[in-house]
């Protein structure tokens, strides 16, 4: 269906659950120029905080409206609505397949929020913020960043159980952050670059932070690449990975820096599967009870786009199960 069409068929729907909303919000939580997403910080750190593209750091809807939304078409509704927003979700969002999610957004869960049986999708959108949201059981790919979206930065949320990627960055995406997410209940975690064919688009984009994320025994992709440059990985946890912990392949370029490995048979590859082998430079972890990891050759510095400070790896274990995930923004 059309976007035009979608949006016309949801007006009347949308228009009167915002009204019973508006006089909900009286009483209950009101809706306020001053969101819940302001704490800890307004804008991305990593590659989401860079000033480039166009683009000052991520913002997201700052400056729009805020609205709180309880029910699923008035959340899709505003979701495909070209103006900024900070979209405030109360309650579980459910539906199926991924459904879009444009430029100039902030989407964020109050206590309880749930996105369940689909997923998000940004297709050549920019500057868009995901926090404090639960996704549960999407039948694709719960968190979908593609065609040359930038300035996406995914935060504190938790996400489980999906049929296909738990977040994709794909078709040239570039600029990502993805910080304090506790991703369990799941196998394919997180993928950078769709296809060993995709070097024209991907080399050299993809670039994407990774910090503070809980890897709570899923089996693999923290992240895989393919083709970008760099990637960086520091500050993780990753507990109980059966298949690997991070995948560097088809000379992407990626930097695996103070993190805490446990359990991991093979925490870092050079290559995998049919793909062939990427530049991954690993300093400063930690490896318990894990296998030897992987490296080749010399990757860009993230610091060449943006200075940063790694907490010690060995606070990680503690520091990231009590941080990451929903409720703890």
């Amino acid at each position: 269906m059309s976007d035009i069409s979608r949006r016309s068929l949801l007006a009347g729907a949308a228009a009167t659950a915002l009204t019973a909303v508006t006089a909900r919000a009286a009483t209950a939580r009101p809706v306020t120029t001053n969101p819940v997403w302001a704490a800890p910080f307004q804008t991305a750190d990593g590659f989401a905080g860079t000033n480039t593209l166009g683009q000052n750091g991520t913002t997201g809807g700052v400056g729009g409206p805020v609205v709180t939304v309880r029910d699923t078409d008035t959340f899709l509704d505003y979701c495909d609505r070209n103006e900024p927003y900070v979209i405030q979700v109360d309650g579980i969002m459910t539906f199926s397949s991924k459904q879009g999610l444009r430029s100039n957004k902030t989407v964020i869960g109050l206590p309880g929020a749930e996105i369940r049986g689909g997923g998000l999708d940004m297709y050549r959108r920019q500057n868009v913020i995901i926090r404090n949201l639960r996704f549960t059981g999407a039948d694709d790919d719960a968190i979908s960043i593609q065609q040359s979206s930038h300035h996406i930065w995914i935060d504190h949320c938790e996400l489980s159980g999906g049929a296909d990627g738990l977040i994709d960055i794909v078709r040239g995406a570039d600029f990502i952050t993805v910080s304090w997410n506790n991703f369990h209940g799941h196998s394919k975690t997180a993928l950078l670059g769709h296809s060993d064919s995709n070097a024209g688009p991907d080399t050299g984009k993809l670039r994407t932070t990774f910090h503070h994320n809980y890897f709570n025994a899923t089996e693999q992709r923290h992240p895989r690449v393919r083709f970008g440059e760099p990637i960086h990985v520091y500050n993780n946890y990753f507990r109980d990975n059966r298949l690997y912990g991070v995948a560097s392949t088809e000379n992407a370029g990626v930097l695996v820096e103070a993190n805490y490995f446990q359990n991991v048979p093979h925490p870092i590859y050079s290559g995998y599967d049919e793909s062939g082998p990427g530049r991954v430079v690993q300093r400063d972890n930690i490896f318990v009870n894990s296998g030897t990891p992987q490296t080749l050759g010399t990757v860009v510095e993230p610091r060449t786009y943006y200075a940063y400070t790694p907490d010690h790896p060995s606070t990680l274990p503690t520091t990231v199960p009590a941080g990451a995930g929903v409720g703890r923004i």
